[in-house]
């Protein structure tokens, strides 16, 4: 890591940044489990609430019905999935049309990087979580709630859609300034990341 250019490293650590909360999101999975075994097994006793606690918390509100826990399932899901695009592009383990990108060695994969990000990746986060912030404050004027007795506060969950694209565009941003770094450099083949992955 000794010959890494300082755009290199400053796009590392940007990348290591917006790829955290994806890493501690992975662990998300666990309660997502739980509460499917909990909903599960509610559902065949015939149990509508699981629990009540006479005040209100936020987006549980003041009980935790089976429809809540069936809502939380997915709302648990949609932050782990949002919080962890930014680590799967960071770690390099996003999906790309490999075809293609395979055939270029490490300068090339770089350039080829550098315009998708500027073209498609970051553009797409921008215009999306700029669009999103309106959805967010709409269901926070609105007090948005399920429907059916569920969950409370949904623009809690609404408001990582945000939260999510704009760590993903910071993603995005240190792979182009740590590629560019690279390109910069005159090496032909690039130095591993922190993590060990290789980028180019």
């Amino acid at each position: 890591m000794s010959s890494m250019t300082m755009l290199e490293r400053i796009g590392h650590a940007l990348m290591h940044v917006s790829a955290w909360p994806g890493r501690v999101s992975s662990w998300l999975v666990l309660p997502i489990i739980l509460a499917v075994l909990v909903a599960v097994t509610g559902t065949m006793m015939r149990l509508g609430d699981l629990f009540g606690w006479g005040f209100a918390i936020p987006l549980l509100g003041s009980h935790l019905s089976i429809t809540g826990l069936a809502e939380l399932q997915w709302h648990l899901f949609a932050v782990m999935v949002m919080l962890g695009a930014s680590f799967a592009l960071a770690e390099d383990r996003h999906v790309r049309v490999d075809f293609i990108y395979a055939k270029f060695q490490g300068r090339g994969k770089a350039v080829v990087d550098i315009i998708g990000d500027l073209v498609l990746l970051l553009p797409f986060c921008a215009i999306v979580a700029w669009l999103s912030l309106n959805f967010v404050g709409l269901a926070y004027r609105s007090g948005e709630q399920s429907d059916y007795g569920g969950l409370t506060d949904r623009y809690l969950v609404k408001a990582i859609l945000p939260i999510g694209l704009a760590l993903l565009f910071t993603a995005g941003l240190g792979r182009i300034i740590r590629n560019v770094g690279f390109l910069l450099s005159g090496r032909q083949a690039a130095e591993p990341g922190p993590n060990g992955a290789s980028h180019g």
